[in-house]
């Protein structure tokens, strides 16, 4: 096992693209990972708080719409003109709207978060899977959810999404694991917007969940450099759970 001082030299000098990086896991990867010396894209949908993140970080920043495809090709694309390669995909943008029971759902909203948690992981993979088997290595990075193995009231979209990235995570790790590192992270409750919102719904007993319960978005953030490194290597093609007080420990985070 790697001391912490060695894991956390992962991402130095290396190429690494996060999406959905204005807030929350997203914001704090940026800003952990441009602090260890990380050539730090940003993929998102124009915003002032992604530009701020940007800004704050040194990192470039790529519009990007993980929906479409062409948007996340460009992105990748742009990773390697500028860098000449790509070292980390961190498939980390995601919706939880909407919160809904099934019946009521309106199909063009379901299909949206489809479109993001699910597509936008598998355009990211398809994107950058190439360029690293090319390079003979890499590391991508998904952020899971428990929702992907426990069904929830209102989250069948979420839910459903969560599983498929999930599933992706294995199959590219089936079909590249040779070559590239794959990994999931299930990251527990996060105190990010997206819990807020899930509160406000008053839906299934997630939304009751005290605010003191949820960690802060840098735990995660943690978690995911160190995942950069070959000390995580024995989770290659499956998920790593902040849950469990092993991971904690190895985090140097309270258990």
């Amino acid at each position: 096992m790697a001391t912490q001082t060695e894991w956390e030299g992962a991402v130095a000098g290396k190429a690494v693209l996060i999406t959905g990086a204005s807030k929350g896991i997203g914001a704090a990867a940026a800003r952990l990972f441009a602090d260890k010396g990380a050539k730090l894209g940003l993929a998102g949908r124009p915003s002032r708080e992604l530009e701020a993140v940007a800004e704050e970080t040194g990192a470039e920043l790529l519009v990007c719409d993980v929906s479409e495809a062409g948007a996340v090709d460009a992105a990748v694309k742009a990773m390697v003109a500028r860098h000449g390669g790509l070292d980390v995909l961190i498939n980390n943008a995601g919706t939880i709207d909407p919160i809904v029971r099934i019946e009521e759902a309106d199909p063009a909203a379901w299909a949206r978060q489809i479109d993001v948690n699910l597509n936008g992981v598998f355009y990211g993979m398809r994107a950058a899977l190439p360029v690293m088997r090319a390079a003979g290595g890499g590391t991508i990075l998904t952020v899971g959810s428990g929702a992907a193995y426990n069904p929830l009231e209102g989250w069948s979209g979420y839910c459903a999404s969560k599983a498929g990235a999930m599933m992706l995570t294995r199959a590219a790790h089936l079909e590249a694991g040779d070559v590239v590192r794959v990994l999931s992270l299930s990251p527990g409750t996060v105190a990010t917007g997206m819990q807020a919102a899930i509160r406000a719904s008053g839906v299934n007993p997630v939304s009751q969940l005290d605010w003191s319960m949820h960690v802060p978005p840098e735990w995660p953030a943690r978690a995911l450099l160190w995942m950069c490194s070959a000390d995580a290597d024995d989770w290659r093609g499956a998920e790593v759970s902040l849950r469990e007080a092993s991971i904690r420990q190895r985090l140097g985070l309270p258990g």
